[in-house]
């Protein structure tokens, strides 16, 4: 088969590549219909995750059909189609009894893309199939379920749950990519007052205001002011990092108010100073965290039901064999305007089911 191969920073390919097997009874094989590329990809490209090894296959989200399972795979059976979750998970182990299913001990964890080969080839093998992935309902197409894979279970866990998000408060979102707009859309869930979404690309400003943002800003032009008046100078209730560079995580920390919280989601790939000079007095909650993929069930019943707005994130769609061509548009977002790339094809169709 054919698969994305990381083979250090700054090289990768679409080559040939072993096709997966069956290694341990609890394994599934899936054929890969959709795909799609993740921030976390561009950082495992800059070489910010130096656990990933040259000839990893790249790729942590998909949706796809299973082909073969292995003999203690109970849930799921050849013929399913599945969306294939970020996240694997043992089932056994102190953290997945907790639902921590990222901090996983017992083999899973973020592990699909990052420690093992990942999905964006023709088939992937998926570990411990029962808990990693979920059955798919028919009325959710394969653009929209494979951004459950990832950044909406990660946007609403690491970003509003953490965060706290409430009625009546005021949310800012910094970094308008999509797991900032996807945090957008789910804050929207808990009624707050007011959403402001910070970013420096007008397109990108745009998308969060279809998407539910009240008030934008750019980056450059002193959002912490904008805030500040906003909230007669308390600042916001909950601000969450969506971007990954030290400046906007200390852009957020100046936001917040006294009491609130900041949820960090974006991927770090240096030191950020964290000015506890300033911030030991202002009785504030930093949180940061890796996706459980949790709330992944109720999410794909939320989308099934039209409840998410999935499929507005989805500007570009490719077939499996121009990954690089998907890679170029995502990784050149501010000139080509891309927020989520889908690949795989033909992209299966819904038919909607008229009742009796």
């Amino acid at each position: 088969m054919k698969g994305y191969v990381f083979h250090g920073p700054g090289q990768s390919a679409w080559e040939e590549v072993p096709d997966p097997g069956i290694k341990e009874p609890t394994d599934a094989i899936v054929r890969v219909d959709a795909v799609t590329i993740c921030g976390t990809d561009l950082h495992i490209l800059k070489g910010d995750v130096p656990e990933v090894q040259p000839g990893t296959v790249l790729g942590h989200e998909a949706v796809g059909e299973i082909v073969e399972v292995g003999g203690d795979v109970r849930t799921v059976r050849p013929g399913d189609r599945v969306l294939v979750s970020c996240i694997t998970a043992c089932g056994r182990c102190r953290y997945c009894r907790e639902a921590a299913y990222g901090q996983c001990l017992g083999g899973g964890g973020w592990i699909l893309g990052h420690l093992i080969d990942g999905t964006q080839a023709e088939y992937v093998r998926v570990p411990y199939a029962d808990l990693s992935v979920h059955t798919l309902p028919a009325a959710v197409p394969d653009r929209d379920a494979v951004l459950l894979a990832d950044i909406f279970p990660t946007a609403y866990e690491v970003g509003v749950l953490n965060g706290r998000v409430r009625p009546g408060d005021t949310v800012v979102v910094v970094g308008a990519g999509p797991i900032g707009l996807a945090a957008i859309a789910t804050a929207r869930l808990f009624a707050p007052e007011r959403i402001v979404a910070v970013d420096v690309a007008a397109a990108r400003l745009e998308a969060a205001r279809s998407l539910g943002a009240d008030a934008v800003a750019d980056a450059g032009e002193a959002p912490d002011q904008l805030i500040a008046d906003l909230t007669t100078g308390l600042g916001a209730d909950v601000v969450i990092e969506a971007v990954g560079v030290p400046e906007t995580f200390e852009l957020c920390t100046r936001m917040v108010r006294a009491g609130g919280h900041v949820a960090n989601i974006g991927v770090h790939g240096r030191p950020a100073t964290l000015h506890l000079e300033d911030l030991w007095i202002r009785n504030l909650t930093i949180t940061t965290g890796l996706v459980d993929t949790h709330s992944t069930p109720t999410l794909l019943r939320m989308a099934a039901a039209g409840r998410l707005p999935t499929s507005e994130l989805v500007t570009h769609t490719f077939p499996l064999d121009r990954m690089q061509e998907a890679y170029d548009v995502f990784g050149a977002a501010a000139d080509t305007g891309a927020l989520k790339v889908v690949l795989g094809g033909p992209l299966r169709e819904v038919v909607a089911v008229q009742p009796d």
